[in-house]
């Protein structure tokens, strides 16, 4: 007997239903904010992901070698893959850029609630414009997405922070620049350290000021309100000042764009990835359990950094089935589809053929149809018809045939009405206006 590989998911109907409503709320959302759908391949070449995360990332890769030689690997995310299409076209492309997929990805990580090796993800993308007015655009989409599932205030909010920021902060600490990524690192790591694990990563990227630096950036990490926070950017000269400008500017936006009350301001968060450049943020439940349910920023350097020469800002966002997953079941938000046919056939084993006639003219009106697939009698169809959770059955007996009629029976009030087969598609559009037929007297 063999098993799913660890990691990895089995998607049965009801399964698939539940992923699909993410699915199509991903795509009406987006769509509302004038996003165009793309799509890539999940195998590119390994050195697209060596380039833009160094090569320590292909341990955590599914990579080979592929037939003709080459390295190859299952994309772990889509952002270097995006990267290069949009090099590859960029002058033909109209500005800005706001291009999202939805699509698989892997991950050989350990698996563990919340994360598989196997997942699927939601990328939404902004090239082309470097205002905060795209990363408005962006945070109002994320917040979009998760108010149309069903999540309110009392369910997440959206941590927001800025590696611009932080940089102003460790610059006005006398941090160097080189000593600044691994500082940075520390930062997003601290959450889940404990804090002596933090202050060893801050002794060994400044020794001798691991001290003075935690209890510095411990209160830097406690501003949690905009005043605050522009009066600190404010006092850092004409750079932070303009930042204290970006600020307040982001966060009008957002009370514009009507998701102010989700956004808390929170330090805390650098987002581990290197290549962020501006805005930061992370999407977390509100009760603060759990793994981010998103997460993104502006990456401004990135496009350059893969396609060599393509100066081209950029900021976006993703979100994990996973985690979404799991925080709209938690409350209640995951919705059980109804699998069922619309339509049963029931019929003679003489009136067959002129059955499945009916059934192809159904279907081509959108009626979702079962039948039969081989003969039996009444009595078994009649019970196939009550398993299968159709609304209708379509009744064809010698009597009807012979009339050219069918007898549509509503299986939920055990109604009946007999029409002309020459109008059943119409009859069956009254009925889905009214509500069924009504009970027998």
């Amino acid at each position: 007997m063999f098993e799913t590989l660890p990691g990895f998911r089995d998607f049965p109907p009801e399964a698939c239903s539940q992923r699909n409503h993410l699915f199509r709320v991903f795509r009406n959302v987006a769509r509302a904010f004038d996003f165009r759908e793309y799509d890539a391949p999940v195998l590119e070449p390994l050195d697209l992901y060596i380039e833009k995360s160094g090569p320590e990332i292909a341990s955590q890769l599914f990579h080979f070698q592929d037939k003709g030689q080459r390295e190859v690997a299952l994309r772990p995310e889509l952002t270097p893959t995006l990267a290069r299409m949009v090099a590859a076209r960029v002058n033909s492309l109209p500005k800005p850029i706001k291009w999202y997929n939805i699509g698989e990805h892997f991950r050989y990580e350990r698996p563990q609630k919340g994360r598989g090796r196997s997942f699927y993800q939601f990328n939404a993308d902004l090239l082309g414009e470097n205002s905060v007015g795209a990363d408005a655009e962006l945070i109002a989409l994320l917040c979009g997405i998760m108010q149309t599932l069903g999540l309110g205030e009392n369910h997440f909010a959206l941590r927001l922070s800025d590696r611009q920021t932080w940089l102003l902060f460790l610059d006005h600490l006398g941090i160097k620049p080189e000593n600044r990524p691994a500082i940075l690192d520390a930062i997003d790591k601290s959450e889940r350290r404990k804090p002596e694990q933090t202050l060893n990563a801050l002794e060994t990227a400044c020794p001798g000021h691991g001290e003075e630096i935690l209890s510095s950036i411990d209160e830097i990490k406690k501003i949690n309100n905009l005043d605050v926070l522009l009066e600190k950017l404010s006092s850092f000269g004409s750079e932070g000042q303009q930042r204290a400008k970006d600020w307040q500017e982001l966060l009008n936006l957002l009370d514009g764009h009507q998701v102010a009350h989700f956004i808390k301001i929170d330090l805390s968060i650098v987002r581990g990835l290197a290549y962020y450049t501006g805005f930061v943020y992370e999407a977390f439940e509100a009760s603060g359990e759990g793994r981010a349910l998103a997460g993104g920023g502006r990456y401004d350097d990135l496009i350059k950094k893969l396609s060599g020469n393509i100066d081209l800002p950029a900021a976006g966002f993703a979100i994990g089935d996973m985690t979404l997953s799991d925080c709209l079941q938690k409350n209640g938000l995951l919705p059980t589809y109804v699998m069922a046919p619309d339509l049963f056939l029931i019929c003679g084993s003489e009136q067959r053929m002129s059955g499945i006639s009916l059934v192809a003219h159904a279907r081509k009106a959108g009626f979702a149809v079962s039948h039969p697939l081989k003969e039996s009698g009444f009595g078994k169809q009649f019970k196939d018809a009550g398993k299968s959770g159709a609304r209708y059955a379509l009744i064809l007996g010698e009597e009807e045939e012979a009339e050219k009629k069918v007898k549509i029976k509503d299986l939920k009030s055990s109604g009946e009405m007999t029409v002309d087969q020459d109008k059943l598609i119409q009859e069956l559009e009254k009925l889905e206006e009214e509500g069924g037929i009504g009970a027998p007297s």
